[in-house]
């Protein structure tokens, strides 16, 4: 499996390898908010990526609700080649978590940061492979809700996986109004920072937002805060296009960027699937 950063992997402070029920944990390779993520062998001695909520949140009941929520969303979508595979989830002495299958992979954000050449060679890929994830999730009934940089996984040959459904949510019919407004202020749509209903057209703002990210270097809102992020997206006097900053981007793949992040959710596309659709036409694929 993979879920998070590798073509080096960076070993984590104070996480020492052993057994873990059935799985003998080999090496932590990544540590967020919420959990970490080992290499891990299983009774038939298969690696895998293991994935256990972090000991100090065990008495956390929305952490371990939205682990819990996260694992079974990804258990119902993952029969896909962008979607990281599922193969197990539940307890062990009590501690929460998941088995995925082992990529040697690394994050978006992490191959951003250091220019890898792979992004360049197959970015046209990698922008259709993450919009076909995407389509992908909503035509399977939910919303990611945290589609970013760090939770899209490529390989050296330039293939993604869609990874952490954590904050996933199912897909309603309408828009509708949620209670709570997990994510990440960068790549959420105004309606999201406004705290208004919304419906899956938020992930394709962010879908957008990431994209314009890959092709140009540079968040299309820049911002420390969610309030300065927020009124950069409303206001729009030093916006950027994507062209300006890269002029090697096909006008129309420029285009379906910006329709991608419209301030008006029913100017942005209404499906993912024409988005990709759109790509393919933009890349010539």
């Amino acid at each position: 499996m993979s879920l998070l950063g590798f073509f080096r992997k960076q070993p984590i402070p104070d996480s020492q390898p052993g057994q873990f029920g059935p799985y003998f944990l080999h090496e932590a390779i990544n540590r967020g908010g919420m959990a970490e993520i080992w290499v891990a062998t299983d009774s038939e001695n298969q690696t895998v990526a293991l994935r256990r909520l972090l000991p100090e949140l065990h008495s956390d009941s929305v952490a371990k609700k939205r682990f819990r929520q996260g694992c079974e969303v990804l258990s119902q979508i993952h029969n896909h080649e962008c979607v990281i595979g599922y193969i197990a989830h539940g307890k062990i002495q009590g501690t929460p978590y998941l088995t995925m299958e082992y990529v040697e992979s690394s994050n978006l954000k992490l191959l951003e940061a250091q220019s890898d050449p792979v992004l360049a060679e197959q970015v046209g890929n990698i922008l259709i492979d993450m919009a076909t994830a995407l389509e992908h999730v909503h035509e399977s009934g939910f919303m990611h809700l945290d589609f970013k940089p760090e939770n899209i996984l490529v390989t050296r040959n330039g293939s993604i996986r869609l990874v952490d459904f954590d904050l996933a949510q199912p897909r309603p019919a309408q828009p509708k109004k949620f209670a709570k407004n997990p994510g990440t202020p960068a790549y959420m749509a105004p309606e999201q920072l406004l705290r208004q209903p919304y419906d899956h057209r938020v992930d394709i703002f962010a879908f957008g937002a990431t994209a314009y990210e890959l092709l140009t270097g540079r968040k299309p809102f820049p911002g420390e805060t969610a309030e300065e992020i927020l009124h950069k997206q409303l206001d729009r006097s030093d916006f950027a296009s994507p062209r300006d900053l890269n002029p090697d981007i096909p006008a129309a793949l420029e285009k379906t960027i910006l329709k991608c992040l419209e301030r008006e959710p029913d100017k942005r596309y209404p499906f993912t699937s024409v988005v990709v659709v759109d790509l393919k036409s933009a890349l010539y694929i």
